[in-house]
């Protein structure tokens, strides 16, 4: 059954589960202690710290293993907005950061501070002037992705880096999803990452600091991890983490070039055999291995377990696909289509015929789950005269208000409007992006006694 949902949590690494098994056998004592046992597991801690610390790029003793990416990330938040409060407590972002920065975000307004979300570009990508123009007298950190979680598209850090050094901020990297395919380029400040998305056991992370920064870590204080990281270290993950990180790293130049090209064939595969179809992120600077794409007229929940059924594991950033009933904020931030989102991302030995029946099946369980919600197949008939429509979807979820609005289309004359009443939150983003795939005109929103109205012009 192919795995095709990498980054969320690769499979665990041979090499990882190698060196597990060793360390279970070698490191139990207490690395802290002075006796054999303790030296023993000590000597394995520090070969397991100059390991990551050689692939990450920065100094052994300006790295710690956390207990995860997400306690990495919110203890280097935290930290470094502490250490710096003498400057200010202004936070600047990307507005597709991962839950772990917007979390941390929120707890700091929560408490008193403040943040700046920096928009992006329809790629996913922010523009380097624009995250620059966020940077305040009284900005005491900033924090940007190396490459983003759902769509793959790769950042501008060595530029935003750079223009936060000119500026004297220190730069945050959440390099969770890239740090497995090679080293972050530029003068960044601190970097998180987590082992579970290279092929590590999860319940790792790693917190690096480079020197000169100022970071006061929060919460008790710990003995361990130079503080930063209080409790006993899980030593046999941590050895496993790295050695993993180590052989992930030797397989990935080699590994890259042969997963770009499926992804590649990917986006242009589904472009051409499914129909009213979205392939987004960046098409050049993106991760090699993960692709999303977002099919109109779909229900994403039904898309996933369909695919699933018939052997294909994958993730998906609709809003039908959460408990929220909200889409993505990473498709939202990018004002792309959010109904039937689909994500791919490939392990490293994803075999070719896997890909090659993924895109087999897929169209023909797109037309499916379509054909169950009664979406339109084709171009609507000519039009009977009419001056306008309103279409009542309240209530309905997503990719309802989108269906009703296509299958009605083709009842007004050139020039006259549609208008959609509808209270799922998808909507604001979908119906948008519908007018841009079909070349309509989205005149707006407009308040309604129920959720929203939503007006569309027709043009042809």
């Amino acid at each position: 059954m192919p795995y095709f949902d990498t980054a969320s949590a690769a499979p665990l690494h041979p090499v990882a589960r190698q060196a597990l098994l060793a360390a279970l056998d070698e490191g139990w004592a207490d690395p802290a202690r002075l006796y054999r046992e303790g030296r023993r597991a000590r000597l394995l801690l520090d070969a397991a710290r100059e390991a990551a610390a050689e692939a990450v790029g920065c100094r052994p003793d300006e790295l710690v293993f956390t207990s995860s990416g997400t306690t990495a990330v919110h203890a280097g938040i935290a930290g470094a907005l502490s250490g710096r409060r003498r400057v200010g407590r202004h936070l600047a972002l990307s507005a597709v950061e991962h839950s772990s920065v917007l979390h941390s975000a929120a707890a700091h307004e929560a408490a008193g501070g403040s943040f700046t979300e920096v928009p992006v570009e329809r790629s996913g990508a922010v523009d380097p002037a624009a995250y620059a123009g966020a940077l305040r007298a009284h900005t005491a950190l900033a924090c940007l992705q190396s490459a983003n979680h759902e769509v793959g598209t790769e950042q501008p850090v060595a530029e935003v880096a750079a223009l936060c050094a000119e500026a004297g901020v220190p730069l945050l990297v959440d390099a969770a999803q890239s740090l497995g395919w090679g080293p972050v380029a530029g003068r960044w400040s601190l970097l998180t990452a987590s082992a579970h998305k290279w092929g590590g056991p999860a319940g790792v992370g790693l917190l690096a600091v480079r020197k000169g920064v100022r970071f006061a870590p929060q919460g008790p204080a710990g003995e361990r991890e130079s503080g930063r990281a209080p409790g006993f270290e899980n030593l046999p993950a941590i050895v496993a983490a790295a050695a993993s990180l180590r052989a992930v790293r030797d397989e990935a130049a080699a590994e890259a070039v042969r997963l770009r090209a499926l992804v590649g064939r990917i986006r242009s595969v589904v472009a051409e055999r499914v129909g009213d179809v979205e392939v987004v992120g960046d098409p050049e600077r993106r991760l090699p291995h993960l692709v999303t794409f977002s099919c109109l007229y779909v229900d994403g929940e039904t898309l996933l377990h369909e695919l699933d059924r018939h052997g294909f594991s994958v993730s998906s950033g609709s809003s039908c696909t959460s408990s929220t009933l909200e889409p993505s904020h990473v498709l939202k931030a990018m004002g792309v289509l959010s109904e039937g989102n689909v994500r791919v991302s490939l392990p490293m030995g994803t075999a070719e015929a896997d890909v090659d029946r993924f895109l087999d099946v897929l169209p023909g369980v797109v037309a499916e789950v379509r054909e169950r919600l009664g979406a339109p197949v084709s171009a609507p008939p000519s039009p009977a005269p009419a001056a306008g429509l309103v279409v009542d979807a309240l209530g309905r979820r997503c990719p309802i208000p989108v269906i009703e609005l296509a299958k009605v289309i083709g009842e007004v004359p050139v020039g006259a409007t549609v208008t959609v009443l509808a209270d799922d939150e998808a909507a604001r983003l979908d119906i948008p992006a519908w007018c841009e795939m079909r070349e309509q005109e989205y005149v707006g929103e407009e308040p309604a006694d129920r959720g929203s109205a939503y007006v569309v012009r027709r043009l042809s």
